[in-house]
Parts: C-alpha cells; sequence; structure tokens
C-alpha cells in the first residue's frame, strides 16, 4: 500500500467509528451494531478495507493491547460496595454459570454444525463471555434496577478474561495433539496463567494506588501514566506466561477500584474514552476481515445455534447462578435476556481461528463467521427488545427527568415543592441539620451530609435524577458539585445560581466557568435576588400557555416582581431557564414561575 491510501484508511477508519457511535447515540441502539455493519460494507462488500494488508504482523498485537485497555476500563468500575448481599450470585455466574453454558453451548455446535470435538470445545469457550462494550450501553439504554445492572456490569466484566482463559486451555490441548500428554500441559498451563495474571496484576495496581496516594508523579501524568502501566502489565504477563495478559490487567483495574483514598474518577474518565476509540476501530477492523463464502457454509444451522444461546444456555445459566438469591422472578428473567456477545468474543475468536488456519485444523476458517453471526444475532434481537421487556416486568428505572439540588435552604424548598407538584422527582443535599429538618417535615427527600463526599457517591439514591440544581449559598460547593456531578449527568444537565451579581461582577471573585455548571434562570438572577423574592412569599406558580394566552403576553404579564425558572413541554419534558435559553414554549407547554403573591392575582 502506497502511504497516502494507508492515510486515507486510517483516516476513513476513524471517521467512520465516530459516525456509527454518533448514529447509535441517535437511535439508542448499541453501536456495536452499526460498527459491525459498517466494518462489513468497507470490507468484504465494497473492498476497500483490507487490514490484513494494512497492519500485517501488527494487527493482532494492536487487537490484543486495545482489548487490554478496554478491559482495565470497565474493571476500574468494579467496586465490591456495589454487590453487597449479591456476592453469591455474581461468583456463580462466572464459575458455575461459565460451566453450564461452555457446556451446552460447545454440544450445540457439535450436533448443528458437526465440528469436530475439539473445535466446539473452543467456540463454547469463548461464547461464555458477555463483555462490557456491549453490555454496559445496553444497560443505559435499558436502565434496568440497581441489582440487575450490577450482575450484569460485573458479569460482563469479569466473565471476558475468564472465557479467554478457557479459550487459552482448549486451545493448548488442541495444539498439544490431545492425549494423557496434552492434559497434563493444559492444567499446567491454567495454574501458570491464574498465577500470573493475578500475582502482576494485583501487585501493579497496588503499586500505582500507593503512587497516585502519595502523590508521586503530577496530575498531568496520572491517565498517562496508568495508560503506560496496562500496556506494560498487559506485555509483562504475557511474556512471563503467554495469555495472562487479560486477566492480568482486570486484577489491575480491581485492585485499583477498591484501595482506600485512591481518586481513580479522572482516570476512569479518560480511559473510557480510550476505550470508545478501541472498540469503535476494533469491530470495524475484525468486521472487515468476514468473508461472506464463510458464511455460506455455515448456513441455517449457525441459526440453530443462536438461539441454542438465547433461549437455553442463558436461561440455564440464570437458574443455575440465581438459586435461593433475593431476587424475583421478573429480575431473573430480564437476566435471562441479557446476554450479548462483544468485542472480546470476536477478537479472540479471530486471534485463535488464525492460529488454528495455520495448524491446518478442519472447520476452523468458519470460527470468525460464527462468532459475528453470534455477535450480530444477540444485540440485533436483545437491544431491539431489552428495553420494553424490562418496562413490562416492572423492573426498569424511571426516565432520569429528576433534580438533584444542591442545598435545603428556603430558596431550594421552594423550588423542590413546585417541581414535585409539576410531578417531577426532587431530592435535596445539604450538610445544614436545620435546613434538612424543614424540608423533612415539608415532605420532601433528602440527604443529609456533603453531597460531594465519598458517603454520598454509595449513598446517594439517583434513581430517576437526571439532572442537578446547585442552590446553596456556598458558591464553592455549588461549583464542587457541578463539577463532580458533569461526570455523572453531562455539563449540560448541571446547573448553578451564582450568590450574588455583585461577585460575577467582579473578575477577581468570579469562578471560571470551567470549573461551574450553566448558569440557571438568566443573566439577572442570583440566590441573593431569589431569597428576597421568597422572603416576600414567593411561590412558584404555573402558567399553561394556549391560543388565548401565548408565551408574549405570558412575558407581558410577569415583566416585574417575576422570574420565569422552569418550562415545561408537551412531553412533560423540564427545561432550565439559562441565559440564551434555546427553547421557545408554545402552546400547552407549562411555565413555572416565581411570583409574590400579589402578582398571581
Amino acid at each position: 500500500m502506497s502511504p497516502e491510501h494507508v492515510l486515507t484508511t486510517l483516516a476513513g477508519i476513524g471517521v467512520i467509528s465516530v459516525l456509527c457511535q454518533w448514529f447509535a447515540w441517535w437511535v439508542k441502539l448499541p453501536a456495536i451494531l452499526f460498527l459491525l455493519l459498517a466494518g462489513i460494507v468497507a470490507g468484504p462488500v465494497t473492498g476497500w478495507l483490507h487490514p490484513d494488508a494494512l497492519f500485517g504482523d501488527l494487527l493482532f498485537p494492536i487487537v490484543s493491547l486495545g482489548v487490554a485497555v478496554i478491559l482495565f476500563e470497565g474493571s476500574l468500575t468494579l467496586n465490591f460496595n456495589e454487590i453487597t448481599g449479591l456476592e453469591k450470585v455474581v461468583r456463580r455466574f462466572v464459575t458455575s454459570g461459565v460451566l453450564s453454558t461452555w457446556a451446552i453451548v460447545s454440544v450445540s455446535t457439535y450436533l448443528l454444525l458437526d465440528f469436530s470435538v475439539q473445535l466446539s470445545l473452543l467456540f463454547g469457550a469463548v461464547m461464555v463471555v458477555t463483555g462490557p462494550t456491549v453490555v454496559v450501553p445496553m444497560l443505559r439504554t435499558v436502565r434496568p434496577n440497581a441489582r440487575v445492572a450490577n450482575i450484569l456490569r460485573w458479569e460482563g466484566i469479569v466473565i471476558d478474561p475468564i472465557g479467554a482463559l478457557l479459550a487459552v486451555l482448549v486451545f493448548e490441548f488442541i495444539a498439544s495433539g490431545q492425549g494423557q500428554g496434552a492434559l497434563e500441559h493444559t492444567v499446567l498451563t491454567f495454574a501458570l496463567v491464574v498465577a500470573t495474571g493475578i500475582i502482576t496484576g494485583v501487585a501493579t495496581g497496588y503499586a500505582l494506588g500507593l503512587i497516585l496516594r502519595q502523590h508521586l508523579l503530577p496530575e498531568y501524568l496520572h491517565n498517562v501514566a496508568t495508560l503506560g502501566a496496562v500496556c506494560g502489565l498487559f506485555a509483562l504477563a504475557n511474556g512471563i506466561q503467554e495469555e495472562s495478559g487479560l486477566l492480568a490487567v482486570t486484577a489491575m483495574g480491581m485492585s485499583l477500584a477498591n484501595m482506600k483514598d485512591v481518586d481513580t474518577r479522572d482516570i476512569l474518565d479518560f480511559k473510557e474514552s480510550l476505550s470508545v476509540l478501541f472498540i469503535s476501530v476494533l469491530f470495524v477492523l475484525l468486521a472487515a476481515r468476514v468473508e461472506f463464502r464463510h458464511f455460506q457454509q455455515l448456513g441455517i444451522a449457525a441459526v440453530g445455534v443462536f438461539l441454542v444461546i438465547q433461549f437455553v444456555a442463558r436461561p440455564a445459566k440464570v437458574l443455575l447462578s440465581t438459586y435461593g438469591a433475593p431476587l424475583s422472578w421478573q429480575e431473573k428473567a430480564l437476566l435471562s435476556w441479557i446476554a450479548p456477545r462483544g468485542i472480546i468474543a470476536a477478537a479472540v475468536t479471530a486471534l485463535f481461528a488464525l492460529r488454528l488456519e495455520e495448524q491446518n485444523v478442519a472447520d476452523a476458517q468458519l470460527l470468525v463467521p460464527l462468532a459475528f453471526a453470534i455477535i450480530i444475532g444477540t444485540v440485533v434481537l436483545q437491544s431491539a427488545t431489552a428495553g420494553a421487556l424490562a418496562r413490562w416486568l416492572g423492573v426498569a428505572e424511571p426516565e432520569p427527568k429528576g433534580m438533584l439540588i444542591i442545598g435545603a435552604n428556603k430558596v431550594a424548598r421552594v423550588i423542590a415543592k413546585g417541581l414535585m407538584d409539576a410531578e417531577f422527582r426532587v431530592l435535596l443535599a445539604d450538610m445544614n441539620w436545620e435546613n434538612i429538618r424543614n424540608a423533612r417535615m415539608e415532605g420532601m427527600p433528602v440527604y443529609f451530609g456533603n453531597p460531594v463526599s465519598e458517603h454520598a457517591d454509595r449513598q446517594l439514591d439517583l434513581v430517576g435524577i437526571g439532572r442537578v440544581l446547585a442552590l446553596s449559598p456556598q458558591r464553592e460547593l455549588n461549583s464542587l458539585a457541578c463539577m463532580r456531578y458533569k461526570l455523572e449527568f453531562g455539563k449540560d444537565a448541571v446547573f448553578e445560581l451564582p450568590v450574588s451579581l455583585e461577585q460575577e461582577s467582579q473578575e477577581k471573585r468570579k469562578i471560571s466557568h470551567h470549573y461551574r455548571g450553566r448558569i440557571a434562570f438568566g443573566a439577572n438572577a442570583s440566590y441573593s435576588k431569589l431569597s428576597s423574592m421568597v422572603s416576600q412569599h414567593a411561590k412558584l406558580h404555573t402558567t399553561t400557555l394556549s391560543d388565548d394566552f401565548t408565551y408574549e403576553q405570558y412575558l407581558e404579564r410577569y415583566r416585574k416582581l417575576a422570574l420565569p425558572l422552569f418550562a415545561i413541554d408537551t412531553r412533560h419534558r423540564l427545561h432550565v431557564y439559562t441565559e440564551g435559553a434555546e427553547f421557545k414554549p408554545g402552546k400547552n407547554w407549562n411555565i413555572l414561575t416565581l411570583v409574590v403573591p400579589e402578582e398571581t392575582e
């Protein structure tokens, strides 16, 4: 390939990946579906993309490192506090549940596709994985309750290196030529891979955690140093014992995530962006290597394997893993439905298929198209139906339309009362016990404590909450809360009310906009102004617009001692007034306005 063609192809992969992610966000479906379709179109359909020619011998090292970063990012979210009471369920999912899935998938592959026993066992081992690359985006769309979501997320992340490990064992058994010596070799390989992965991973995670805790690295190097440590650990573990790298990076992430006084949020944010990039590029590359003639060789039998995986193997695993657990049948039903396969299944299958083809193992070339058939089938079916099924079963969280309000002072309570009357969920967080007591007496949900504390991270019930409104008279707390919850809800969903306009006008005292939320309620609003209005017994007044009372007439009527705070559209979505608000209220919209009593007459 000419340098110009290589450059164009690399740039094209990047553009295609971003467009697929954007389109997936727009239609609320997992991006993997569109990435796979894009790769197939770019590869076998048009012949534009040839990954093997583009990267040569570097293709699978690149794939392996990408998978390592993805697994580390996922394991960095695995805090043991999240599965309190469900530890046994998660442990069964990744042990006995794995074995049941392995057995069922292997038998069905052997019977339906007439693969050899060894190849069927290898494919069954790979198919035990689900994977965070498809589970986590699906959870964002489906929004199941916390117990179901935590089980699925833990399973998806922990099971990836286990599936890869199983595949390694079967491959070693095949490569050794079976027999008594092969069995001993396989058992020894298993022990070495597990020991190497856990020891090197935990040790590296603990060492990095100590460095971060003792502030031995400047903050601007945290992300880069962590990325370097992940890549270095992956190479080191594989150098000591081949195929132990995935287990090592997973153990490293879990070790870091559960160390005390180690803040990994900035690292997690950086790794999440990297993971999106790697996932996108890897799926396009691997899909581009598929050949249509191999799909034709599989025929209708591939559909049979998919049906067994979806309707037999997964329910059997869930029944075995959740026996005696404090889960309702509805939660078990949803767990039985959601198990999409992802990048690990594709990458590991491609890796071992290539090695088996080099050894002239019969039907090895069919492993990759079969894996992609299962990936596409599970993702399409489950992403299209899981949301509706969760709602029908009653285990889906409510749509996050609610508001977390920082502060429980008089201003916050008046606004919270108006939002509750409009049927929006609110939660008030304050460190002042008198404010919390008054809010409780008025029937408002509260959190007593610092809303940016580690305790709040664990205990704040954010179910149904999608936005933050900082209304504390302490502007530093408002800014800290905005910085914290931008990571949770996004910068467009975090709002802050300035304490006073006088401070905002003084450049030396003004807090940088990088550390703040969007300015709530317009350029002339401040906590001091709203507090003055509330002291005059102002309340939130709801006005419904119509043909007879337009938005222009509304503005004319409430132009004096009144301030529009929120607008509710015809789909019951809440809009916060800000300076230069982009929405324009129309017929049948409701406007929530802070009005002193005489203005409502």
